[in-house]
């Protein structure tokens, strides 16, 4: 998930650069190419995935275009934010894989049948 929405956000905001495009859309543009690689690499998924999803909502709510590409890298993001970077990333490197096991309560398994 981490490379699809990298690789899609790279591919959008990488072509806003060549055309001189004015100041804000440069600034736009590098948060979301250094939120992509982030994510691409696994270094600070969540804070990465925050961003990529913020900004993807605020261009569909600013911009005219169809919202389809921007919901799904919104929605994507956002998922990655909540889920963390997985096991194949720097950040597990540094931090360590993080796993969440549930105790099982009310377990049937001393139930005489």
């Amino acid at each position: 998930m981490r490379l699809v929405v990298g690789a899609v956000v790279l591919w959008h905001a990488g072509p806003a650069l060549w055309s001189e495009p004015p100041v804000h859309i440069i600034v736009v543009s590098a948060i979301l190419i250094l939120s992509a690689l982030l994510l691409i690499v696994g270094l600070w998924t969540p804070i990465a995935g925050a961003v990529v999803a913020v900004v993807a909502i605020v261009e569909v709510v600013t911009t005219g275009e169809p919202p389809v590409g921007h919901l799904l890298a919104a929605t994507i993001a956002g998922a990655l934010t909540m889920l963390g970077p997985g096991r194949l990333s720097i950040d597990s490197r540094l931090f360590g894989w993080r796993r969440i096991d549930l105790p099982v309560h009310g377990s049937h398994s001393n139930a005489s049948g």
